[in-house]
């Protein structure tokens, strides 16, 4: 007989005659079972009750490394916040990684070991034991590495750095394997490219936006999802209104309007490809006005002759007038800072362009300036850069598993089958690696694909630790410690690689029982090459207070002095951009953009991220196709309109959404929806434009140019009802806004309304 209070008896029979009570109570029963309340009699002893407790770790949703604190009661995580003692994060946090506890509370994530019992393709998996699972590709790896075929076994990781990172080296170093490789759809290849290039280093600089007075951004949207962009955030807030009698000006340059243009003071629209051509042009300008009086003027005078302010407005579609003024104010603020990224970096052309955008820096003297680039020291410890797989390098896995080179793949994190081009052929070669094992908390599209799943915990029940990169300006790491109790039957990933490693008898090499002994050991190592004044302490004072207080630094900083690395000049140039498809069959230019609340689509299982409205357009949940109002009158059609997005290698259906702050030319779709399966929240949600792009690369680094797509628009005569926060952006007859024809007007003045590159602005003038 089922439980039923005397209460809900009451509610239940109230609902209905008694003669059909019994039926309707126990359905109703069943369906909602009773839950009860009790208090624990004896407290667990790391808990008191009705108390909270704080706990510093780092936050694991992107790449940037922020520092927070999580606010646990019973034994809960209830509340993330930034670590007001980390430099990263200084107690602010974006949106995604306060959706962190959805995270380790999700619904639908994986709760203990399985394997597959269906051909691939296919969700049918059964519960099996760590033993058995542990077992199962421990007894793979080792004859692999008995017959010599080490190198047959590759682990394709999220971007993971510090101590993890040196354990995946040595576990992978053990096996005789060369095939470890970290793959994020977002890292900035073509960034290290070109400071390798221009600096002679491999690591990023730090931009000093709190301290910058004008800052040139060409694509890079600093304040969305560029790098760090708390970070980025909190120095654009400083340059701002920091400083007495000081407000900082922000240019933003790109041909769709991202969050940093909207926050900025100017917003420039330049022709896909063409920003470091703009770049140049500016440059030739700061030479030819005398700006610049160094040693090899010549040598750049030379180098910069055919970018004249004349030849780069006509590719650029940037007037004149507009460059003259940005060079000359570049140059006459006393701390300036150009910076480059985003959709401007991922051209054929991307390495090109982010160079000429660093000469901006060196012709004006800022490098190694407050308010300016700064060098960043060494990472106190190993970031994951150095084995970032690039676009070129995740084909090259493809074709190795073709041809049967790969007989056990081992995943962390990392979900390449949504996150690549259809036309990579990335998931059809994955059939035919023999044993594929993932170690993800959740069943996404790569790890549908898997053999065996050994699922992680999440960050917050996990040790770890991160040295961020970029740095800022010095030394400095954080240890992620779990905030939590694990929830499920799940593992730490140091920890299920250190078993592998005992089951596979590597225990001498590989000699810890747990990743925070791995972790204390490493720890000990860089206790013990601290200065005096650290080491006045013993390492267990330092351990402890390093984990209290969520982050350790050093106090020392790197010499800012700079030697331009051979031969910049002479090879400084921008290659015309190419892209796939006809312009003639394939009029409009795709950039996906990566979502602010689904980054590269690991937000997407979130609710809280589902619900954010996105921020230049508000719309909630699905996906859109951002239109440049002539567009859409030129094609007949409005908000709402249902439209296929085609390119040469697909197609994808979303709803347009007029957008006034794009060009004519451009088309825009946020990255992250599109999911065939990821959990209730993001199954069937949306599309994913990444699978129309092409799988054109940047030359220098192979990274994926991800701007390089053309595509057309098919109207399919259906619509839909877009889901907005927001308002409307037309004034509905209510004659709010006044336009004129500025042909019209008279020399006295007065309000009109002008065009740049066929974009509606309204100016006052007097």
């Amino acid at each position: 007989m089922p439980k039923i209070e005397r209460r809900e008896f009451l509610k239940l029979v109230g609902a209905g005659s008694v003669g059909v009570g019994a039926g309707f109570m126990l359905r109703e029963t069943i369906k909602h079972p009773p839950e009860y309340l009790i208090p624990h009699v004896v407290a667990p002893e790391d808990f008191s009750t009705g108390i909270a407790t704080w706990y510093n770790t780092v936050c694991s949703m992107c790449s940037a490394g922020c520092g927070i604190s999580v606010r646990t009661r019973e034994g809960r995580a209830k509340k993330i916040e930034g670590n007001p003692n980390h430099p990263v994060s200084q107690g602010k946090l974006c949106g995604l990684g306060q959706s962190g506890l959805q995270v380790l509370y999700n619904p639908d994530r994986l709760t203990g070991p399985l394997q597959r019992m269906s051909a691939r393709g296919g969700e049918t998996f059964e519960q099996i034991t760590w033993n058995e699972g542990l077992s199962r590709v421990a007894d793979r790896l080792d004859l692999l590495r008995a017959a010599g075929r080490g190198n047959r076994i590759c682990l394709l990781s999220q971007g993971v750095g510090g101590h993890l990172a040196q354990l995946f080296e040595l576990f992978m170093a053990e096996l005789g394997s060369e095939r470890l490789l970290h793959y994020d759809y977002d890292h900035p290849h073509t960034l290290y490219a070109a400071n390798r290039q221009f600096f002679g280093e491999e690591h990023l600089p730090y931009y000093d936006l709190k301290n910058t007075r004008y800052l040139l951004s060409f694509g890079a949207d600093y304040l969305g999802n560029w790098i760090s962009p708390v970070h980025h955030s909190l120095g654009f807030g400083h340059s701002r209104q920091g400083r007495p009698d000081i407000r900082g000006r922000f240019v933003q340059i790109e041909p769709r309007m991202s969050m940093s243009g909207a926050a900025a003071d100017e917003w420039i629209a330049a022709k896909p490809g063409t920003e470091g051509v703009l770049a140049l042009g500016l440059a030739h300008h700061l030479i030819t006005q005398g700006y610049y009086q160094g040693a090899d003027l010549d040598a750049w005078r030379q180098a910069l002759r055919d970018y004249t302010t004349t030849q780069v407005a006509e590719q650029t579609g940037v007037a004149t007038t507009t460059i003259t003024r940005l060079a000359n104010t570049f140059a006459r603020s006393q701390s300036s800072l150009a910076i480059g990224g985003g959709i401007a970096a991922n051209h054929s052309n991307g390495v090109d362009t982010l160079v000429a955008v660093n000469a901006l820096n060196y012709l004006v003297g800022n490098l190694g300036k407050e308010g300016g680039l700064l060098f960043n020291p060494e990472p106190a410890g190993s970031v994951s850069h150095p084995r970032q797989a690039s676009f070129r390098t995740m084909l090259k896995l493809a074709k190795d598993a073709r041809e049967g080179n790969i007989e056990v793949l081992i995943l962390n994190g990392t979900n390449p089958a949504f996150t690549m081009p259809a036309a990579a052929g990335f998931t059809e070669a994955l059939s035919e690696i023999p044993l594929i094992v993932s170690l993800s908390s959740f069943m996404d599209e790569t790890t549908a694909l898997a053999d065996i799943i050994l699922p992680s915990h999440t960050y917050l029940e996990s040790w770890g630790d991160d040295f961020p990169e970029p740095g800022v300006g010095f030394p400095t790491g954080a240890v992620s410690q779990p905030v939590v109790s694990p929830l499920y039957n799940t593992r730490a990933t140091g920890d299920i690689i250190l078993t592998l490693a005992q089951h596979s008898g590597l225990s001498d090499a590989i000699p810890w029982n747990s990743m925070e002994d791995c972790l204390k050991d490493g720890w000990r190592e860089i206790y013990e090459r601290a200065d005096e004044e650290t080491r006045t302490e013993s390492f267990e004072v330092f351990w402890r207070s390093m984990l209290k207080a969520g982050v350790w630094g050093e106090k020392s900083q790197r010499d800012q002095t700079f030697t331009l690395a051979e031969g910049v000049i002479d090879n400084i140039g921008v290659a015309p951009p190419e892209f796939s498809g006809s312009p003639d069959d394939y009029p409009f230019v795709l950039h996906p953009y990566i979502s602010n609340s689904f980054h590269d689509g690991r937000g997407a299982n979130l609710p809280w991220m589902q619900e954010l409205p996105d921020t230049m357009t508000s719309v909630v949940y699905g996906s859109w196709v951002e239109l440049n109002p002539v567009t859409a009158e030129g094609l007949g059609l409005k908000e709402g309109d249902l439209v296929d997005i085609e390119s040469p290698h697909g197609r994808v259906r979303a709803p347009v959404y007029v957008y006034p702050a794009i060009m004519p030319d451009v088309v825009a779709m946020p990255i992250g929806q599109g999911h065939s399966t990821y959990g209730r929240y993001a199954k069937d949600r949306g599309v994913n434009p990444i699978e129309i792009l092409s799988a054109q690369m940047e030359p220098h680094t192979g990274s994926l140019a991800s701007s390089a797509t053309r595509v057309k628009i098919v109207a399919t005569g259906k619509r839909v009802e877009l889901i907005k926060t927001g308002g409307t952006s037309r004034d509905l007859g209510r004659e709010i806004v006044q336009r004129f024809d500025p042909t019209a007007q008279s020399k006295t003045g007065g309000a009109h309304s002008t065009q740049l590159n066929s974009i509606p602005i309204t100016t006052v003038t007097t």
